[in-house]
């Protein structure tokens, strides 16, 4: 491994930095903030949090943990069990984690994916104390080359006391030129960020680094966590039909090319599907400004349908990780790896006119969204970056099945239990039923639209009622709370909505 390392690192006298995991997480003390790398699974600090929790269980200690998004390899839930994390941000996916938030032990801080390094920026959340984070390699000056994810790497470095890099010399050496490492300026006066499409590059191919912040070095061969990639179904599959057609449509109507504009899709089925889907189509040419390169990434560059990807990560099931990994080399032209407030940025968003296909809990008959808790109270993962790109989007589009729970709960209700993203931002809506354009409707037309061609037939009908009784009240937004609300108290105290059209409350 030494030799391996000797390769990768340039850094003069690199050697006298090298110590073993637990060494290093010594160097993080209770009450600490630690900022670590890792986005979607992909890229994270494998040894040093291990170590860290190793060490909670003799010796007791709290930290505050920021990251990129979610981490690999269980460790959020193996911290959160060890009793580590007093305060979590900006994104997690663990179960255990997510049971200890619901808990109430674990203070979470749910935040937009770009919001958090300029809120680091401008000293709004305090001191960093340390950074740790994974590098496939270290030049010459201290620079990190990050792995498979930037994330909030580069403004952990800048904003941190010490820095403990781990260096990963298993993974593939042809990472290194992939990445865009670029910081805005603190405001006011920033000038403006000079992207004006997903294939221009601005910054350096590495993190800088003072390398006198350089505590440790770790070295490691622990790869990432595979992606766990559920297979499209008949439902994910209508879904990504629809908004196929919808796409076509667009087209036909002379709004957009067979070069659509920049996509950007969330993690999981629904997105893949979609993204497969394209390939069936006559698009042609098409770019990604998104925050993760998935399976379906990589099955449309090899297709030929997608020209070039831009995001923050790469994240792969085991079945096409070993198929990219071992050719990285062809597609290094054709994919950049950027900070998450670069790819999650609202401006580049707006600039580029970006399509942004993000997932839903459930929506409402007027178009309100919730994509982050379970009956108003209990949150399952957090915003992420669909916050980031549906206020500013060419097209918001976000898509759900229109049941849960095999049918007991609708996805499509008459007023969403939480609200992250709200009427106005929102665009399209789809389900395996159908899809409703919102644009340039009022929320009674909404309403209309969504419930004949979103909701599921056996809810449709219970919904229709609601509405019209709502109308019979008035209003710009007709409603009846103490009902709307009724279809939640439902779902908590039966595990079901179907009271709700039986016309039980």
């Amino acid at each position: 491994m030494i030799e391996l390392a000797a390769q990768r690192c340039q850094l003069p006298g690199w050697r006298d930095r090298l110590h073993s995991a637990d060494e290093a997480a010594a160097l993080i003390h209770d009450g600490m903030t630690v900022g670590m790398s890792g986005f979607t699974r992909a890229g994270e600090a494998k040894e040093v949090p291990l170590a860290l929790a190793r060490r909670a269980e003799r010796d007791p200690l709290k930290i505050t943990l920021m990251t990129g998004a979610s981490l690999g390899h269980d460790i959020d839930g193996i911290l959160a069990d060890a009793g580590v994390l007093a305060r979590r941000m900006p994104f997690q996916v663990d179960k255990r984690l997510r049971a200890a938030i619901n808990r109430g032990e674990v203070m979470f801080v749910d935040t937009h994916l770009s919001e958090m390094a300029e809120q680091l920026r401008h000293d709004q959340l305090g001191a960093l104390d340390i950074a740790v984070i994974e590098a496939v390699a270290i030049t010459a000056d201290g620079g990190i080359i990050p792995t498979t994810s930037v994330g909030n790497s580069a403004s952990f470095v800048a904003q941190a006391d010490q820095i403990i890099i781990e260096l990963n010399v298993a993974a593939p050496e042809a990472l290194i030129g992939l990445h865009d490492i670029y910081l805005p300026e603190k405001r006011p006066g920033r000038r403006p960020i000079p992207i004006s499409a997903p294939d221009t590059r601005i910054g350096t191919p590495h993190i800088p680094v003072d390398p006198d912040k350089i505590a440790a070095i770790v070295l490691t061969t622990e790869q990432d966590s595979p992606a766990e990639i559920t297979p499209a179904n008949a439902t994910t599959e209508r879904i990504a039909e629809h908004l196929i057609e919808f796409f076509e449509n667009e087209v036909a109507a002379g709004r957009m090319s067979l070069s659509l504009m920049p996509l950007q899709a969330g993690i999981g089925s629904v997105a893949n599907a979609v993204l497969h889907g394209l390939m069936a189509g006559p698009f042609e040419n098409l770019t990604m400004y998104s925050e993760v390169l998935q399976d379906s990434t990589f099955e449309l560059l090899d297709h030929g349908t997608l020209r070039f990807a831009s995001a923050s990560a790469i994240t792969l099931s085991d079945a096409y990780g070993a198929r990219v990994w071992n050719n990285l080399a062809h597609y290094r032209e054709r994919i950049v790896l950027r900070p998450q407030e670069l790819s999650n940025h609202p401006g580049m968003s707006r600039r580029l006119g970006v399509i942004a296909i993000n997932t839903a809990i459930e929506f409402d008959i007027y178009g309100n969204v919730n994509s982050t808790h379970i009956n108003g109270t209990r949150m399952m993962n957090g915003i992420g970056g669909s916050g980031d790109f549906a206020r500013n989007s060419h097209l918001s589009i976000f898509v759900t099945t229109s049941t849960a729970k095999t049918g007991a709960l609708s996805s499509v209700v008459p007023f969403v239990s939480h609200v992250d993203h709200v009427e106005h931002d929102v665009d399209i809506l789809v389900t395996e039923h159908g899809l409703a354009d919102l644009r340039g409707l009022a929320p009674r037309e909404r309403a209309r639209v969504i419930i004949d061609r979103c909701a599921d037939p056996f809810y449709r009908p219970a919904l229709a009622d609601y509405f019209e009784t709502a109308c019979a009240r008035g209003g710009h937004t007709p409603h009846c709370l103490e009902q709307a609300l009724a279809w939640h108290v439902a779902a908590e105290r039966d595990g079901s909505m179907h009271a709700m059209v039986a016309g039980q409350t």
